[in-house]
Parts: structure tokens; C-alpha cells; sequence
């Protein structure tokens, strides 16, 4: 896979950033593509898009081992469950998916065309292998159930991430 952009965002260190960009409505951030990907075409028409996908490398978690278990801070780092039951960031392949907010697309001189997020859980540099629209019709599955892992944030969860 090719790193297609990168994103820079205020988060310096893997540990200050938010679990979930949904937690944090107002981080923002700024992608930026390669300049082999730096063509007006390859994002004509993005803008209609409220949200978008993007699909990106666990950057500080690239290891050789991995284990079929971790411990989920949710659980207080306690009980061990599956690797591909949670969004822990030690996988197989250090691949994240985030949803974020598409606050605009901004032409410049040096950096063509790049895009202004909000909604980031991504650590400043982190690459990103793909960009993909969020479509409410298509990518939002109401009756979809969910692990006691992933239960709302509680107040105190999301005044944290503010």
C-alpha cells in the first residue's frame, strides 16, 4: 500500500490523543497529500461530502509480534479479549479507520490542494493510505449491536477529551 497523505494535528504524543474522534468534536487537523497525489481531479467533487473515511497507519505501533489478546483500557487493562473484537492499535497490521468532519478543501501554493478536519483522533504525521466519503445511507447501521467494551463515553470520558 502507498501512504497517499499525511495528517498534522495538534497531538504531539500517541497518549494525549482522543480514543475516539466522535469524543472530541473540535480537534482539528489538516491533510496533505503527496505530491504525487496532489492533483485537483483526485478530489473533485469531496466537498459535497459532510464526512469522510480515512483510512491510516497505527504509525507508533508498528511492530513484528502481535497478540490474538490485549487489554482494553476500558476494562482496566485487566481482562484480556480478541484482537479483532476491539480497535486496540496492536493488530496484525497497524491499519486505524476514522470518520471525521470535512470542514473544507483549501488550494496553496506549496501543498496544492489540502483538506481541513475535525473530529481527529490521529497523532501529528500519522500516514494515510486512503480517503473515502462517509455515507450516512450506505455506512450507518442502526440496529447494529455493540461489546459492553464500547458503550457510550460517560461525561467524565468526554469532558476528558474537550
Amino acid at each position: 500500500m502507498k501512504v497517499v497523505a499525511t495528517i498534522y494535528t495538534d497531538f504531539s504524543e500517541k497518549f494525549g490523543i482522543p480514543r475516539q474522534g466522535a469524543l472530541a468534536h473540535e480537534s482539528e487537523g489538516i491533510i496533505v497529500f503527496e505530491p504525487e497525489y496532489r492533483m485537483e481531479e483526485a478530489l473533485r467533487g469531496i466537498e459535497k461530502y459532510s464526512h469522510l473515511w480515512l483510512l491510516w497507519q497505527f504509525s507508533e505501533n508498528v511492530s513484528k509480534k502481535w497478540s490474538p489478546t490485549v487489554r482494553p483500557p476500558r476494562l482496566g487493562g485487566n481482562k484480556r479479549v480478541g484482537v479483532f473484537a476491539t480497535r486496540s492499535p496492536f493488530r496484525p497490521n497497524p491499519i486505524g479507520l476514522t470518520a471525521v468532519r470535512l470542514i473544507g478543501v483549501e488550494q496553496t501554493k506549496n501543498k496544492g490542494a489540502v483538506l481541513q478536519v475535525a473530529g481527529v483522533d490521529l497523532m501529528n504525521g500519522t500516514p494515510i493510505y486512503d480517503i473515502k466519503p462517509y455515507l450516512p445511507y450506505a455506512d450507518s447501521i442502526p440496529e447494529a449491536s455493540f461489546c459492553l467494551l464500547y458503550t457510550s463515553p460517560s461525561p467524565r470520558d468526554r469532558q476528558k477529551s474537550r
